[in-house]
């Protein structure tokens, strides 16, 4: 059973972020504020060009606000050099990508493993612990196949036993059923809400997959910029056509 919440994972206060693209300045973020609880399933949604994906790379700790400031585990990002900031996203963020972003040259329990050996893991440790990683998803006879003898959804499973790699705080998953089928996309939001549910994992997804609505704790709808609502699940109000 998932215990409390007692406190926030990640902290945003006014975070803006601007792109100049030529003599074009194009505002992203305007003066984000949000807080995520440890353990919480959130979904980011909105309609392309929304800031949804902006607003996960500065969760992610993938890019840096324009103004404002983005904490994690109230250690504000944006004072950590570059090894630190490698350190927090190593130790502390798992990713999920739509497009899988699996080693092609290497077989399954080689991916999984790869965090672990950069976090300093001894060989035994990180094979030991790939090989579990890999059974929690239900692909632990799997583990010499590489990405290509793979399903599309046996893929996204082995991303989510690496992004399990050294017990991070936090999973970030952008668009993780994009390129699954109906079936299989509803296989991994299940299996993202067990880790949730199970582990205490904070699961924060960008998504339009309106199937993630009956998992997640609670909705941030973003529309231009700016966080347009945010709702619980058992209150959520559902448009025909909000999410494209």
């Amino acid at each position: 059973m998932k215990s409390p919440r007692t406190h926030n994972v990640v902290r945003l206060t006014q975070v803006t972020k601007v792109f100049k693209m030529g003599s074009n300045v194009v505002e992203a973020l305007k003066g984000i504020n949000l807080a995520i609880q440890a353990g919480e399933y959130l979904s980011i949604m909105g309609p392309s060009g929304s800031g949804k994906s902006t607003l996960f790379n500065m969760i992610g700790a993938l890019d840096k606000p324009t103004t404002g400031r983005v904490f994690i585990d109230e250690v504000d990002v944006a004072q950590l050099d570059a090894y630190e900031l490698a350190w927090l996203r190593c130790r502390k963020i798992g990713y999920i990508f739509q497009t899988f972003n699996l080693i092609q040259v290497m077989t399954a329990i080689e991916n999984v493993t790869l965090p672990m050996i950069f976090a300093g893991m001894s060989r035994d440790e990180y094979m030991e612990k790939g090989l579990e990683n890999l059974g929690l998803v239900g692909l632990a006879e799997r583990y010499s196949h590489k990405p290509s003898e793979l399903s599309g959804g046996q893929q996204q499973r082995v991303a989510i036993a690496r992004a399990l790699a050294n017990d991070p705080a936090i999973i970030l998953a952008d668009e993780p059923t994009g390129n699954l089928d109906l079936t299989t996309g509803e296989e991994i939001i299940d299996l993202l809400k067990r880790l949730s549910t199970e582990r205490g994992v904070t699961i924060i997804s960008a998504t339009h997959d309106i199937k993630m609505l009956n998992v997640s704790d609670r909705v941030v709808w973003i529309r231009d910029g700016r966080i347009d609502r945010l709702e619980e699940r058992e209150k959520l109000r559902i448009s025909i056509g909000e999410v494209i």
